[in-house]
């Protein structure tokens, strides 16, 4: 590795619960801490509440999007995750449960084959839940004290538990309901700032119970990672880099690991210069999907990893529920308010048969919104809205005819409006448990794919709902399931799984501690770590297993074998095309299996160009990209090729148009011949490859190195892959 490349001590990818606790720790300990985070950092009163702020509060650099929330959608089940300096702590519920002692299950049998092992137990995790309560700052909700005891949504749990016999609690929540230790909780309150500072620098006032915190809390009052755990990582020396996303990770065959990331601006990063760094431990946390992500792309760069990779995925039981109109005894709408309130306030926990209980445990959550949310709830309802329009016109028609010269409205626009009955009367109910962690988690053409569905856990999500339906009994209201439900599609917002721990290789990616088997110094620190459903809100395990990951790293020297790895399986192929120029290039892949990983899909490109006018040039260090992961319906075959003191840029659109279009669309190079990037061409027109001249680029196909007949293989997939993909 060249001496001009960066090193540290530590490289963590990620700033989520996992990654926040193992930054602190680390740079605690005295060693150099580089925290790589996709997302941007966001002070209180940063987050955007204005719809065009909301519409580009998603995650896709590819257009543009930078924002908060990102969506990743698999067959069977989606996923809500988070980009920012935080990562979920920032638009999680606050809930910091602990594991249930009896759900750290052992070799427990699920129903489509196989055994749910947790190679930890309860009391393993206890001292690491104790530290991390006392790190984040956790208390109940104040439900006995004004104005907190007025709240609607908490007292309709306590009363529907009551009614149905149900276990009612008031979980831990990461909130600042007082400024400080002692004090009494008030709303809007100046939080004391802790020894270790902030690092945004912006003062935090107390929990004003509007209902934003699953939206970033614009107050400061969710002590969320980057107000606690990397603000103490930061005062201790530790390097937080924010829109730094990390694209590929190796293992070095002097030992220790290699790291390349990009540097995210805010224009579409659909090509971005590579960065690298080295360092002796990394910690993977990107959140469950992003780790298990960048372990599938770069097996190739880890030697070792077994075939338990992938494994053990699930949703955590996650399902969305609705009580809708709950009415009292006597018929009269029942305020619930869901918008009053930070997001959870109280759960009822139905046991597992671990522990009394039958079939699998769960928990069911009240879940609360932002009150802007109400107008969209209202807005539903359209039937209703239309009609009071009218009336409320007719009144004014005839007010003006009549010349009854009436001017206080007041009364007429609050009829037209409405009472807000629906939104006034409705809740959300959050379940989540110990659903059947068989799903899978693989690499599609590059992309991340999942093998999952409700099939097996139906009984758990059937138990769940049944829970939900008498909570809303009992409020007099009506039960609505996940509106995704008859599509068999459930949403998660706790994805878990895919690198999961495990005494042994043969069943885990990491041991009980996180350190990925055979690749000392390698460690996964989130969710992705996890063998099954926590049962509960899964931030406080991760962050306590976190922990425990990094007790045992400062107290274990550091291992640093050499690694030895086989030789790349290269792959070449020449091709011509004839246009406005003439182009023979070479296409050169150095590792076809790094080829196909990559979402870039980059390779070499030499030959020559010849112009009427600008003569015969040789090509020396052109690149070629096939169907790089763009976002899309659009797929590209891109070319730069720079020769003498210009550059062609092209590229090949592959979409699915009118009529028989595939043969154009991989043959025709659209192409400019540019002075400097994206500057006024020279010339610019189109290239093709003609039938005889395709037969003869087949015939250049080179596969040189070990597995040729697997690499050829795996880059066909890609090629013809991603041709079904568009066209059929």
């Amino acid at each position: 590795m060249p001496g001009s490349v960066e090193h540290a001590d530590v490289v963590v990818v990620g700033s989520g619960f996992g990654g926040s606790v193992a930054a602190y720790r680390f740079a605690e300990a005295g060693l150099g801490v580089v925290v790589m985070e996709r997302g941007k950092a966001y002070a209180p009163g940063d987050f955007p509440r204005t719809p065009a702020g909301m519409a580009r509060n998603l995650w896709d650099p590819s257009e543009g999007l930078h924002g908060l929330f990102d969506v990743w959608s698999f067959t069977g089940i989606d996923a809500i995750v988070s980009s920012g300096l935080g990562g979920g702590s920032l638009i999680y519920a606050n809930v910091l449960l602990r594991k249930d002692e009896r759900w750290f299950v052992r070799n427990a049998p699920l129903p489509g084959g196989g055994t749910e092992d947790w190679p930890v137990t309860r009391a393993d995790l206890d001292p690491h839940y104790d530290r991390v309560e006392r790190m984040i700052g956790v208390t109940p909700y104040p439900f006995g004290t004004a104005p907190y005891d007025r709240t609607p949504k908490t007292l309709g749990m306590a009363e529907a538990a009551a009614r149905r016999g149900l276990d009612l609690r008031l979980p831990p929540l990461a909130v600042s309901f007082a400024a400080g230790p002692g004090a009494h909780p008030a709303p809007g309150r100046v939080v004391d700032p802790p020894a270790y500072g902030n690092l945004h620098g912006v003062p935090r006032l107390t929990c004003r119970l509007c209902g934003e915190c699953d939206i970033g809390c614009n107050d400061g009052a969710k002590n969320s990672l980057d107000h606690t755990y990397l603000s103490a990582a930061r005062h201790q020396g530790a390097d937080l880099r924010v829109r730094h996303e990390v694209r590929t990770i190796a293992a070095r065959e002097q030992g220790g690991y290699e790291v390349r990331y990009v540097i995210h601006d805010d224009s579409p990063s659909t090509r971005l210069p590579v960065h690298v760094i080295t360092c002796d431990r990394l910690v993977l946390a990107a959140g469950t999907l992003g780790t298990s992500w960048l372990l599938l792309r770069n097996r190739d760069r880890l030697p070792g990893l077994g075939p338990a990779l992938g494994t053990r995925f699930s949703g955590n039981g996650d399902l969305l529920g609705f009580i809708l109109r709950a009415a009292t005894e006597d018929g009269r709408p029942r305020p619930l308010r869901g918008s009053y309130g930070p997001v959870i306030t109280s759960a009822v926990r139905v046991p597992d048969e671990a522990d009394g209980g039958t079939g699998r445990g769960h928990y069911v959550e009240d879940a609360g919104y932002p009150a802007f949310l109400e107008w969209l709830v209202e807005a539903t309802q359209w039937y209703g809205l239309t009609r009071r329009a009218l009336m409320f016109a007719l009144s004014r028609a005839q007010n003006r005819l009549t010349g009854a010269g009436r001017t206080a409205i007041a009364a007429e626009l609050g009829a037209m409006l409405g009472g807000g009955e629906l939104s006034e009367t409705s809740l959300p109910l959050l379940g989540m448990g110990r659903d059947v962690p068989d799903g899978r988690l693989g690499l599609r053409r590059g992309r991340l794919a999942a093998d999952w569905s409700t099939d097996t856990s139906a009984r758990y999500f059937e138990d769940v709902q049944a829970t939900m339906r008498e909570i809303a009994t009992a409020l007099g209201g009506d039960f609505e399931t996940n509106p995704l439900g008859a599509m068999r599609q459930v949403i998660t917002v706790h994805p878990l799984g895919g690198a999961p721990m495990a005494d042994c290789p043969e069943r885990g990616v990491t041991d009980p501690y996180g350190e990925v088997f055979g690749l000392p110094g390698l460690y996964v620190a989130d969710g992705a770590a996890l063998p099954g459903p926590v049962g509960t809100n899964p931030a406080l395990t991760i962050a306590a297993l976190a922990d425990r990951l990094c007790d045992r790293a400062l107290s274990t020297p550091l291992r640093r074998p050499r690694f030895v790895f086989a030789p790349p399986t290269r792959l070449s192929f020449t091709e011509e095309m004839t246009g406005f120029c003439t182009l023979r290039l070479t296409v050169e892949i150095d590792d076809v299996f790094r080829f196909v990983a990559d979402p870039d899909h980059e390779a070499r490109v030499t030959g020559r160009i010849d112009h009427p006018l600008l003569g015969r040039h040789e090509i020396t260090d052109g690149t070629f990209r096939l169907f790089p992961d763009e976002g899309g319906t659009v797929r590209h075959m891109r070319y730069r090729l720079p020769f003498s003191d210009l550059c062609l840029v092209g590229r090949k659109d592959v979409h699915d148009g009118p009529g028989p279009d595939l043969w154009p669309d991989t043959t025709t190079l659209h192409a400019r011949i540019e002075t400097v990037p994206g500057g006024e061409p020279i010339d610019e027109g189109e290239i093709a490859i003609g039938r005889a001249a395709f037969l003869e680029q087949l015939a250049t196909v080179r596969v040189t190195g070990p597995r040729r007949a697997a690499a050829l293989a795996a880059f066909g997939r890609l090629f013809a892959g991603t041709l079904w993909d568009v066209y059929a």
